[in-house]
């Protein structure tokens, strides 16, 4: 065989072999995507939230038909490759007004005691399931609550939720709605449970109102969501609370610790002041310089060193301060009133704060929760809600259902370029390519 009929069959022959591997590719992703779709009914009846829900609204709108596919279709619109409701409605083929009659059917203090109640029931089966068993065990199961704020892109002066906040992510403040969630982090990140949302409105009515802070609100979601604990006969130990520099208010760090029983650990800012021990006085940039400390490490805490000092402030009182360096990160420093707890333990709870950051960004990007054009405070709160709940549903069919094997990302890629080939009736898929 000459040189050129050689080539020219090999290239025919890889030419075939890409196009098989390229068609094998594509039957797997589809059976990926029926299998996702699946896995995602699955997580939801587990959960127990839909059942309740459709029929109260169903029975609101007084539909002649079941709306459980349109639910699921407003709390994963990417699944289906769409970002805001009327790309929705029309891919799926439904009516273009459906959006806004759900998310209103309900008022906002129905969405709001719907996660309240979801969070509060997979806690207590959680309680339940670890309160006789071993220490070591009870270690492995330790609840951090975590309390963030975040601003979903917004425009509409108009519109009472809607003011100027300050982000984190843009570095300046930005027009949007600024939601203060709190979640409870199981474990190293085994679960991420929402527990309690609420949007500050920035222009009350009447003269001299301010805004509401995030700080009340904490403080109040706090409150509410330990005395249900205790409503329903479950003494917890005291809470550990982690968040950022924004909540370091020394007032609601004094009601943690007193009402609670708690610590409120935040980390602090470069412009505090403490005085140590030996009477030095120190600014918070000055704690945060590497070079000034007797550094310690510990196996309990890998990948960092640490320094321990108990301080005064005239703000705080007495309080702990913990300076933590890691590779690759500015050097920062943590507050606590509480003064007798193990290091160790204050590292590992704020590791896990990193989880609240993850969640908005799983309803933004995953989910595009700033995506939406209702027009009554209720429809937002539904909306919501209902997309806290749906990064939850992710985050449990990831990490239960498909033991940590397949990805958040992965469920939504596959399904949004496959899901008209689903077929799948409680979810009305009926494989129409």
């Amino acid at each position: 065989m000459s040189p050129m009929k050689r080539y020219a069959k090999k290239q025919a022959k890889a030419t075939t072999r890409r196009r098989l591997k390229a068609q094998e590719r594509i039957r797997q992703q589809r059976a990926d995507a029926q299998r996702y779709i699946e896995a995602i009914h699955h997580a939801l009846e587990d959960l127990g939230f839909l059942d309740t829900l459709v029929a109260e609204i169903e029975g609101r709108l007084q539909a002649q038909q079941q709306l459980l596919g349109k639910i699921v279709g407003l709390m994963f619109p990417t699944l289906f490759g769409a970002r805001h409701p009327y790309e929705l409605t029309r891919v799926r083929g439904w009516d273009k007004n459906i959006a806004s009659k759900v998310l209103g059917a309900l008022p906002k203090t129905s969405w709001l005691k719907r996660l309240r109640r979801l969070g509060l029931e997979i806690l207590l089966s959680i309680w339940r399931h670890t309160q006789h068993q071993s220490v070591s065990t009870q270690s492995r199961w330790q609840w951090r609550w975590v309390v963030d704020d975040s601003v979903f892109r917004k425009y509409g002066h108009l519109f009472r939720l809607v003011g100027r906040w300050y982000s984190g992510q843009f570095k300046r403040p930005v027009f949007g709605i600024d939601g203060v969630l709190l979640l409870v982090v199981i474990g190293d990140g085994k679960l991420i449970i929402p527990v309690d949302f609420a949007i500050r409105r920035p222009n009350p009515k009447g003269p001299g109102r301010k805004c509401q802070d995030k700080l009340n609100l904490t403080q109040k979601m706090l409150d509410e969501r330990l005395a249900a604990f205790a409503k329903r006969g479950v003494t917890l130990p005291p809470p550990m609370v982690v968040a950022d520099s924004w909540f370091s208010d020394s007032k609601l760090m004094g009601h943690v610790a007193d009402a609670h029983q708690g610590t409120l650990l935040v980390q602090g800012k470069s412009h505090y002041t403490f005085t140590l021990e030996d009477g030095q006085k120190v600014k918070g940039s000055d704690l945060v310089k590497t070079e000034r400390w007797l550094w310690q490490h510990s196996l309990h805490a890998p990948g960092c060193r640490y320094v321990r000092l108990r301080a005064r402030s005239r703000t705080y009182g007495q309080v702990l301060l913990v300076i933590v360096d890691k590779p690759g990160e500015k050097p920062f420093y943590l507050i606590s009133m509480s003064l007798d707890i193990a290091l160790t333990r204050l590292i590992q709870a704020w590791n896990q704060r990193h989880w609240i950051e993850q969640m908005f960004r799983l309803m933004k990007h995953l989910l595009a929760a700033e995506a939406c054009q209702a027009h009554t405070e209720d429809a937002y709160y539904g909306h919501f809600v209902l997309r806290l709940i749906a990064g939850f549903t992710l985050f449990y069919t990831s990490r239960f259902i498909f033991k940590g094997q397949v990805t958040m990302e992965e469920i939504v890629f596959t399904l949004k370029h496959y899901w008209m080939i689903v077929d799948y009736e409680p979810f009305e898929l009926y494989a129409i390519a």
